[in-house]
């Protein structure tokens, strides 16, 4: 079964007590920075569970217990190293008991598979530190010989250290005394080449003399010379002075732990083989979104809409035209307002009631303190003699925020989505729910006169999700309007929606800013991580829920990275994301969400996935519109279980509707766009027959039931 490495970077958060950054990385070892606090682990792609957990465990030890020092500079890295290891892991399973038996069967494995390259050596002749390390590591598994008192003492000192001076102390000893059995062992060998002993390569000391000839002494103590020296004088090498000799000390090579170092070699083999190429993961993050110019403001919008129509206006008037170009788009308002009122009184006792049963189930009754006088005469076996009272408290005050689609695709189903926006809108304004309506474009400033001047919607940062300049969120509705002003703006966006689907059949343009553009839904949601905690703010609600209306999904969105040109200098650039290395992370919660792309919209749940662990007190619905063509991926991407599929494809049947409570929205419903599309009124020329009266009741009915099915639903939510 292939490691998880998110639920092991949680786990390693979770042991370690605190939001850690946890990276997993293709590198060779495991690292902590104790500044940044991040934590890199490597992707122990072919590690066991149990090794798995016990390398986290190892490296949260470091998290948790090493200190924010400069070690010493006269102690080797690898000998405070081990002393340290013995200590933080030993104390990691004092804090966490269960972790004994992982760090057991977790080097039980690893000494079977010879990570620390033991199996053919003698582990007496290792030095002190590889036996350490050894012994605390792989001691239950393995014989580790020790000799002598001070070795005795050693072992003590670090079975011994619970603070990091202890293990200074200790692996200081422990180096000193490492040092001295070293120079105590080259020195001997000096000793047994002069002797004419065993060599330290095995070689003889006749060999030696066979390999460099030396020079022969006379009876009489003179030094005779071969033919082939003679007249020739000795080089510098064999002329050394007695006070530049260098000690055997000071000729020895480094002490090194073989062990810890087989170690990592080991492990860099499970993180990485040589055979491997995968990428290295991206760590990204939310960008800082700049709000104040990534929103056009509402009385902006409509500054520009009404100027744009007079100037229209004027145009026709100069050419002697004087019908109403808005006639066709202005009656079918006027009827759809009408009817819609049936559907907002719906709404509004639906949720009426909802509060009323919420409120009444959260009822309380308390004592007055006051004698209920027609209760004395029961005193003898009645202990409750005080008058009550019912104590029915507050519902909580809601707020809504909707994001409306405002991409091309959204051309022939525009006035169908509009329809639904507006009777969530009337229903705010009927039960005094504060509001706001943004669309999402690419648009807003294609046509302006800012040209290449563009504000800047984010504080570019390195790895940080990158936003393009032209996006912008359209405020087309707030609930801070004034009646009469909402009412017109209401109007305005329906002139415009109806002009896009019925593009071939009307007089008029729409605004070139306001035309329909991409699908910067990613962007949207981005932003969000602002606009929610600043809407809730400025209208003093409880409850927010945020309401995306879309027909499609989003485009794919870049990263910022810094590059370098030829002359030095750094700019920000773009990178594309590759998703299946790519993470999410966010700082502020301290959690990392894989971007495994399986299609579109997987970077949209990523992100929506992200919001709602941030604000889990705030609901997030997504009102999906379908053609009959795609309700099978929209099923199929969010269900495989095969039960749950075939009652929602059961649903669609039904009601062509479905409510799929398995994405990253709360709820998300998919309404099929022909039925809202369909005329919900009951009309019949007079002389139509009995099956044409039926056929136009059935029709009327369905449409009705299912806004209202839709409806419904969406007040058990908010409510």
């Amino acid at each position: 079964m292939p490691i998880n490495a998110e639920i092991k970077g949680q786990l390693a958060k979770l042991l370690a007590t605190e939001d850690l950054i946890v990276e997993n990385r293709r590198v060779q070892t495991a690292q902590f920075n104790v500044d940044t606090r991040v934590l890199t682990l490597p992707m122990w792609e072919r590690a066991s569970n149990v090794v798995y957990d016990l390398l986290v465990g190892h490296e949260v030890g470091h998290a948790l217990f090493t200190p924010n020092v400069d070690p010493p500079e006269d102690i080797p890295h690898q000998f405070l190293n081990v002393a340290e290891d013995a200590r933080i892991e030993k104390l990691m399973k004092r804090k966490y008991p269960g972790l004994a038996k992982t760090f057991f069967e977790g080097y039980r494995q690893l000494n079977e598979d010879d990570f620390f390259g033991i199996g053919e050596e003698d582990l007496s002749k290792l030095n002190i530190a590889d036996r350490v390390n050894l012994y605390f590591k792989v001691g239950n598994f393995v014989d580790i010989p020790f000799s002598g008192a001070e070795e005795g003492i050693i072992l003590e000192m670090l079975t011994n250290a619970e603070t990091f001076a202890d293990v200074i102390l200790a692996a200081e000893r422990m180096y000193q005394y490492a040092k001295s059995q070293q120079d105590d062992e080259q020195e001997t060998q000096q000793v047994d080449i002069l002797k004419g002993n065993t060599s330290g390569d095995g070689d003889t000391q006749s060999d030696i003399q066979s390999e460099f000839p030396q020079q022969e002494q006379t009876d009489e103590g003179e030094q005779s010379e071969s033919d082939d020296t003679s007249g020739e004088q000795n080089t510098e090498s064999e002329m050394e002075e007695p006070g530049e000799q260098s000690s055997p000390a000071e000729q020895s090579a480094p002490l090194d732990v073989k062990t810890a170092q087989n170690f990592d070699d080991a492990t860099e083999d499970l993180s990485h083989p040589k055979t491997s190429y995968g990428e290295d993961p991206k760590y990204l993050e939310i960008p800082d979104v700049n709000l104040d110019t990534v929103i056009a403001k509402n009385s902006e919008i409509y500054e520009y809409a009404d100027d744009f129509y007079a100037q229209f206006a004027e145009r026709l008037k100069g050419e002697g035209l004087s019908f109403d170009p808005f006639e066709r788009a202005d009656n079918e308002y006027v009827k759809f307002k009408k009817n819609a009122q049936k559907e907002v009184s719906y709404l509004v006792k639906e949720f009426e009631c909802k509060k009323s049963a919420d409120s009444y189930a959260r009822a309380t009754t308390a004592r007055t303190g006051v004698l209920d006088c027609t209760k004395l005469h029961t005193y003898k076996y009645n202990e409750d003699l005080f008058k009550k009272v019912g104590i029915i408290p507050d519902g909580k005050n809601h707020g809504l925020v909707f994001i409306l689609d405002w991409s091309g695709s959204m051309a022939d189903t525009l006035v169908d989505t509009i329809k639904q926006l507006y009777n969530l809108i009337w229903f705010c304004k009927k039960v005094n729910v504060p509001f706001d309506v943004y669309a999402f474009t690419n648009e807003w400033f294609r046509y302006s006169d800012y040209g290449e001047d563009v504000p800047q919607v984010v504080n570019q940062k390195e790895n940080a999700l990158y936003i393009d300049n032209q996006f912008r969120l359209m405020n087309l509705f707030t609930s801070k309007a004034k009646a009469k002003d909402l009412e017109h703006q209401l109007h305005t966006i329906w002139r415009i929606a109806y002009a896009v689907q019925n593009r071939y059949g009307v007089t008029y343009d729409i605004p070139h800013q306001m035309s329909l553009s991409g699908t910067p839904l990613n962007e949207t949601v981005i932003c969000l991580h602002k606009i929610l905690p600043q809407f809730k703010a400025q209208n003093k609600v409880q409850k927010v829920q945020c309401v995306i209306l879309t027909d499609g999904e989003s485009g794919w969105l870049k990263y910022s990275k810094k590059i370098v040109n030829h002359k030095g200098i750094e700019r920000f650039s773009t990178g594309s994301i590759r998703f299946d290395y790519a993470y999410l992370r966010d700082r502020k919660l301290g959690t990392t969400y894989h971007m495994e792309s399986r299609g579109w919209g997987d970077l949209t749940e990523v992100l929506l996935r992200n919001l709602t662990d941030r604000f889990p007190e705030m609901n997030f619905v997504g009102i999906r519109l379908l053609g009959s063509r795609d309700i099978n991926n929209f099923i199929n991407r969010y269900t495989d279980d095969f039960t749950t599929s075939s009652q929602l494809r059961m649903s669609w049947k039904k009601d062509r509707s479905v409510s799929i409570k398995c994405s990253s929205y709360d709820v998300y419903f998919g309404l099929s766009a022909q039925s809202l599309a369909a005329e919900n009124s009951f009309d019949v020329n007079e002389d139509a027959s009995k099956a044409q009266i039926k056929r136009a009741f059935a029709k009327s009915l369905a449409t009705k039931k299912l806004n209202k099915k839709v409806l419904s639903e969406f007040v058990q939510l908010i409510a």
